[in-house]
């Protein structure tokens, strides 16, 4: 899917002042990370490396595995359409996807369609390819380890593939790349992308047991790591650099929120475990709040209904700083009450 996520700020040519709709941190500090890529601008006169082995070797050292275990990908959404790819011809028609609990992030089942995927939601009797996003996008729930490695253990002819990107957006325990190492049947993504806030360059790796990796590897495209992409990386990984330094407080203040929108009329929010949650408006349609919401207050939230299960009503919010997370809900307020009205006097008219 190449439209319909979230972040969609290009469509509104500089009328959003707050950014509900992308997950990431808005608030990260990332001016050290410019200043050194000014530095190094001159590298966008050759080419990168073609596979990048540098930040491979850099992330191998800080997380204690080996580099045969890891491959850097153009972010998470590169990895999995890799993994699709190559499992898509390995297993050819007879491969089964299954998407572990839905609603969730669009592009397994779009990158698994393309590459001969038969994609299910209902377990099957032979060897399959599960998908898990953990925590889940557009829900933030989160599966425990314990569950996890019990299903991954328990079925060892089928293979797992985890989507830990938002795994700097929560409290919860997730698991360890020294876990996913030692098993041969579990890939594990990471988004650089999303623990850096960068958004804009698309950096992210795999990891799992040396076997995958190799075979992974062949699918990968040359010089699929952009120059900047790769010193940027390189950086922040050396430098030990965290951008979320106030994680628990805004996780915190993602609680309040969650809490606030819960108790506004017409409005059901759902438990979250991370920064982002899921919410539906009672008979009004989420396309028509956020048109609202950025003509009269500049807010741009992510209308949820492009995901498998949910419907028009439906849309997902990250928190902001508390100034902010107020005006949103002042704001959904103002809206539903508006429509609240509208349709009673309609109602009375007839």
């Amino acid at each position: 899917m190449i439209d319909g996520h979230g972040d969609d700020v290009h469509l509104y040519e500089g009328h959003i002042k707050y950014n509900f709709s992308s997950n990431i941190y808005q608030r990260a500090d990332l001016a050290p990370l410019e200043k050194h890529l000014c530095e190094v601008i001159s590298c966008v006169r050759n080419y990168p490396e073609p596979s990048p082995v540098s930040l491979e070797r850099l992330i191998s050292d800080k997380e204690n595995i080996s580099p045969d275990n890891i491959m850097v990908t153009a972010g998470a959404v590169d990895a999995i359409y890799l993994i699709a790819e190559k499992y898509g011809k390995e297993f050819g028609n007879r491969s089964v996807v299954n998407i572990i609990r839905q609603p969730t992030f669009s592009e397994y089942a779009d990158a698994c369609a393309i590459y001969g995927g038969q994609v299910s939601t209902k377990d099957v009797k032979q060897p399959s390819v599960w998908w898990l996003c953990n925590p889940c996008n557009p829900t933030g729930e989160v599966v425990s380890n314990e569950e996890m490695l019990e299903t991954i253990d328990s079925q060892p002819d089928d293979l797992f593939v985890i989507d830990q990107s938002y795994e700097d957006y929560t409290m919860s325990e997730l698991l360890s790349d020294s876990e996913i190492v030692v098993r041969k049947n579990v890939l594990l993504i990471h988004s650089m992308t999303k623990r850096y806030c960068i958004p804009g360059l698309r950096v992210g790796y795999v990891t799992s047991c040396e076997e995958i990796i190799k075979g992974l590897r062949m699918f990968r495209r040359p010089w699929s790591i952009n120059s900047l992409a790769l010193e940027a990386g390189k950086w922040l990984v050396s430098h030990s650099y965290c951008p979320i330094t106030i994680k628990a407080d805004y996780l915190k203040e993602a609680q309040w929120l969650n809490g606030k929108l819960q108790k506004v009329e017409g409005l059901k929010v759902f438990p979250t475990s991370t920064n982002f949650m899921l919410a539906r408006l009672d008979n009004l349609s989420a396309a028509l709040l956020k048109q609202f919401l950025v003509e009269h207050f500049g807010i741009l939230i992510r209308d949820a209904s492009n995901f498998s299960g949910l419907d028009k009503s439906f849309f997902r919010v990250a928190a902001q700083g508390h100034d902010e997370n107020k005006l949103l809900v002042r704001a959904i307020e103002e809206y539903i009450q508006q429509e609240t009205l509208r349709y009673k006097g309609t109602w009375n008219m007839n």
